[in-house]
């Protein structure tokens, strides 16, 4: 044997330059490499440049904007439809696809070891990965949109595992190494940015923001195809007959630079995820973990839901809202005997607590309500006891809080993809969406899984001698459940509260939701590795400032303080839950519910003041919630730095990587993704169109959906979706629509509504704003709207929006309103003085929608309908109405129908048919009319308007799913001449 020439022994008869005996033809393997990278650069750049010579203006205007506000094509439209740029892209991409192939079989024999799961994982990702990119180049989104975008999301999704798979499994090649932490950190820094300016182009408009987006999506390419590129670097010892002749393959290292040094860069450049062996058992039970998590989430959140149904039809206390206190069962493991029987039966405890998933199949009300009772008092009695009995062993404890808070985060990406509600809540079932069936079979298996271990404490009372005070640990726990609950157990929470209407100056629930997922991933990561970190009083001040910013400020300033708010609770909780697990469970998880429960109550109190003992106390106080809550972290907190400081010489360093924490970064990796991809595909598409754009009708309605629980105690977004839909409403005001708290779930009705029918959304006052909710969907784009609250002393809070629409090109004023209550008669005048000088201030056409508390003719109606306000009722005969009122000025108003609500929900759907008037003489005729009170009403047959006029025939008679034309028996119209 002898040297090839760089150090290594090579084979008797052989030199490294020549070809091996027998060979007809030897090619460095590097040059795979090299063609790849070429000719995928041709098949792009050539494209680009043919596309610009040729179709330079057509290929940079999109469907706003042209040439010059946009002057750069994106890669869609370059590569995209053109002949010949299409043509010269797919050629090229062609050529690529034999190197491409060839480089990822190269790259598995290269990295293959025997044993090793990880290289043929990476493998078949490269397989999948460069598959999938056929698709999206071969199949343009003209071609077929749907598979397009599949065959996209599918490549860019792949493109994670392949990418931290390379890093993973790099060769002790020191240069390589560091271009792919370079090209990696440049590719996903990208993603950022381009997500952002495509958001400013496709739901702001903004002009150039486009030509900025395809600036990005260029480098993406750049950096995807680059990333590949450095296997040349590592191919260089590879020859094509194939032999390794550089012995990579065998673990040789021929770097200067140790081994040990690199495999640690490569641990840091991969965070550690991919060092471990591959377990199947430990995979299987980090997805068991993770999803009891889950299971938990959902019972926990859904006891809310299930007892606000009853005080909401009560109008008052009922008596059901004892049952939010099954949350303080932990405190029956003060008895020992009982402590002892709950830890030596934990898979009976946990598998008891599935009744509440079984809830959805009662159909009473109360029964249902008293099974997922049962179910919270069960899971939080066996969490509480499963905590405890691993607090003797830091690994396991550390992986329950793990499966307990990444269940959270799981569970927000959940409710994100159902537009906010849970599929396994007692309130869905099959026909409103629900996967109770599939989320219940999960959920024993998991339980199954999740508890296979024995309880390593069984019982025996703990260590006094542990530092700390169980009460402080106790105060902790209260204030962090009630964060984590309140705030980010859904992610359109805290968005909502510094939504401030049109024109958009903050987040948005559909496209910018993943922030508050990244970042509560981020804050759970930290919290875990660095607990001492975290734990610290600056730590705490942070976090103080991130809630009082959420609480004073709106919009991006608002939304920083959320995000720091969510960092902040989820980076404490693992210290906290960790140290509350040392002590007496009864203590720590038991008063530590039973606080959270009080401060539950609490900022349930801050709204519905007018309605319990003692809620004029703390009337519109959110400041004082969050206060609450900061205050009871905090002396968790104390309570952790003063066992810190006690521990801080003796304590043995904690593991900086162990099993269980990769599989559940890994596992909080695929909540990120599959929150990304639900995202995409709720992108707003923001080209909506009014039902009969040719006859210029604008169908108004107004409908007081009582927080979107049908009377059985189900949620009725698709029954409303159904009626909204049939009727062709184009504008719609939804009133007790504010569903973002704890006891109505942290929902958001109007995010299902808007995407399923098209429309856009104006949400209304958001949830610190202390109202029960007023809401704008319209098929016409919403150019401003603002939101107000009405003089209130006495009673509850009356929301109001006033937005300005665009109307076939005219501007049209919509105001949505919901009055106070009857039993405040100097609250409801003051606010129809208040409403009426509003409406009157606009010069525009204006339609009010709106829920008022007075009889038709009397009263305050004529503060509302008054020469003030200059609106007039959209049928003054109407003797039959009470609450819901339509009224209107400076359009022809042809159409109105009240329509029966089934068992949606308390209050008909009242609608009405507008023409928006066009040009002068439409308004001069249109403006005549005003003064002829008698003319203006008249009513005619429906054979007399136009078809386009008509409102459905499906709801004549007994009509559909019982909805049907009440009071009238039909339609009225009219057709002043």
């Amino acid at each position: 044997m002898r040297s090839n020439g760089n150090g290594n022994i090579a084979p008797p008869g052989s030199t490294y330059k020549d070809k091996p005996s027998g060979a007809l033809l030897t090619v460095n393997a590097k040059w795979i490499s090299w063609v790849h990278t070429t000719v995928a650069y041709t098949a792009f750049i050539s494209a680009l440049l043919v596309g610009c010579s040729l179709h330079y203006h057509k290929i940079v205007k999109n469907e706003f904007y042209g040439y010059p506000d946009e002057w750069f094509p994106s890669v869609s439209a370059t590569i995209g439809d053109r002949y010949p740029e299409r043509s010269f892209f797919q050629f090229f991409i062609a050529i690529t696809s034999g190197p491409r192939f060839a480089l990822v079989g190269l790259w598995y024999l290269l990295t293959a070891k025997p044993g090793k799961m990880l290289p043929k994982f990476v493998g078949s990702m490269g397989l999948l990965r460069t598959i999938t990119c056929g698709g999206w180049t071969y199949i343009t989104s003209t071609d077929d949109h749907d598979w397009h975008d599949i065959f996209m999301i599918s490549y860019l999704v792949l493109t994670i595992p392949w990418t931290f798979g390379c890093l993973a499994l790099s060769p002790p090649n020191a240069k390589a190494i560091k271009y792919r932490k370079y090209l990696a950190t440049a590719f996903f820094g990208t993603i950022v940015p381009l997500i952002y300016f495509f958001i400013q182009h496709k739901v702001y408009h903004v002009a150039g923001a486009y030509t900025t987006y395809a600036f990005f999506e260029w480098s993406l390419i750049l950096f995807d195809v680059a990333f590949d590129a450095v296997t040349a670097l590592d191919f260089a010892t590879f020859e094509i007959v194939v032999r390794d002749v550089g012995g990579l393959s065998q673990g040789e290292n021929k770097s200067r630079v140790p081994t040990k040094v690199l495999e640690k860069e490569k641990s840091n450049a991969t965070g550690g995820v991919f060092d471990a062996k591959f377990s199947w058992k430990e995979l299987f039970d980090t997805g068991a973990e993770v999803y009891h998590g889950f299971v938990f989430w959902s019972m926990l959140t859904s006891l809310g839901v299930v007892i606000w149904y009853f005080p909401l039809w009560h109008m008052g206390i009922s008596g059901y809202e004892a049952l939010v206190m099954s949350t303080i069962s932990p405190l029956f493991l003060g008895v020992k005997s009982i402590r002892s029987l709950v830890i030596n039966n934990l898979r009976v405890c946990h598998f008891l607590s599935l009744a509440g998933l079984l809830a959805w199949m009662i159909k009473d009300p109360a029964y249902r309500l008293f099974t997922v009772g049962f179910g919270v008092w069960m899971a939080c009695l066996s969490w509480a006891a499963t905590l405890f009995s691993d607090n003797v062993h830091e690994a396991r404890l550390e992986s329950k809080i793990l499966a307990w808070t990444v269940g959270l985060i799981l569970s927000s990406t959940v409710k994100f993809a159902w537009w906010t509600n849970n599929p396994i809540w007692p309130i869905m079932h099959a026909a409103n969406g629900g996967k109770n069936e599939i989320g219940l079979a999960l959920a024993v298996m998991a339980a199954w899984r999740f508890t296979r271990r024995a309880p390593l404490n069984t019982g025996v009372a703990p260590d006094n001698t542990v530092a700390g005070s169980a009460f402080l640990s106790a105060l902790g726990i209260g204030g962090l459940f009630f964060g984590l609950h309140s705030l980010l157990s859904d992610t359109s929470t805290m968005i909502l509260w510094v939504w401030e209407g049109y024109p958009i100056k903050g987040p948005l629930s559909t496209t910018h939701g993943w922030l508050t997922v990244a970042t509560m991933t981020a804050g759970l990561l930290t919290g875990i590795s660095h607990p001492r970190l975290v734990s610290t009083w600056s730590g705490y001040g942070i976090g103080c400032v991130g809630a009082a910013v959420l609480t004073s400020y709106h919009n991006w300033l608002g939304y920083s303080g959320a995000l720091l708010t969510a960092f902040y609770l989820t980076a404490i909780a693992s210290p906290l839950l960790a140290q509350a697990a040392q002590k007496r469970p009864a203590t720590t998880f038991g008063l530590g519910f039973l606080i959270y429960n009080f401060v539950v109550l609490f900022h349930v109190w801050v709204v519905a003041y007018a309605f319990v003992p003692g809620g004029p106390l703390v009337r519109e106080h959110t400041d004082w919630v969050m206060i609450t809550m900061m205050v009871l972290i905090g002396g968790g907190v104390w309570n952790l730095t003063s066992t810190n400081a006690r521990r801080r010489e003796s304590r043995k360093p904690f593991p900086s990587q162990t099993q269980h924490r990769k599989y559940h970064s890994s596992a909080l990796v695929l909540i990120n993704v599959f929150f990304l991809i639900s995202a995409y595909f709720r992108f707003p598409a923001n080209d909506y169109k009014p039902y009969h754009e040719d006859s210029r009708v604008l169908t108004a309605g107004i409908w007081t959906i009582h927080f979107s629980l049908d009377n059985d105690m189900y949620s009725s977004e698709y029954r409303m979706r159904d009626l909204i839909k049939e009727l062709e409403i184009d504008v719609v005001g939804l009133l007790e629509s504010d569903l973002q708290r704890i006891i109505m779930g942290n929902r958001d009705t109007t995010q299902f509504l808007a995407e399923d029918l098209g429309m856009y959304v104006d949400y209304g006052p958001g949830p610190n704003k202390h109202t029960w909710g007023a809401a704008l969907l319209s098929k016409f784009p919403i150019l401003n709207s603002t939101h107000h609250l009405l003089p209130s002393p006495v009673g509850e809070l009356a929301p109001a929006i006033h937005a300005t629409l665009d109307c076939y090109g005219e501007l049209v004023d919509v105001f949505v309103f919901h009055s106070g209550q009857e039993e405040d008669p100097e609250d409801r005048r003051l606010q129809s003085e208040y409403l009426s000088k509003l409406m009157g201030s606009s010069p525009r056409p204006s339609i009010l929608l709106s829920y008022l508390v007075t009889e038709p003719l009397r009263g305050n109606y004529n503060t509302y309908v008054s020469p003030t306000s200059g609106m007039h009722d959209v049928d003054p005969s109407d003797w039959d109405r009470w609450c819901e009122y339509i009224l209107y000025k400076r359009l022809n108003r042809v159409g109105y129908a009240r329509v029966s609500r089934s068992t949606i929900t308390d209050t008909e759907l009242q609608v009405a048919k507008f023409v928006v008037p066009k040009g002068d003489a439409e308004k001069a005729t249109v403006a005549a009319l005003e003064s002829d009170q008698q003319l203006r009403n008249r009513k005619v047959k429906e054979h007399e308007v136009p078809e386009g006029w008509r409102f459905p025939a499906m709801f004549r008679g007994k009509g559909v799913r019982d909805h049907r034309y009440h009071v009238f028996d039909e339609p009225l119209y009219y057709k002043p001449e």
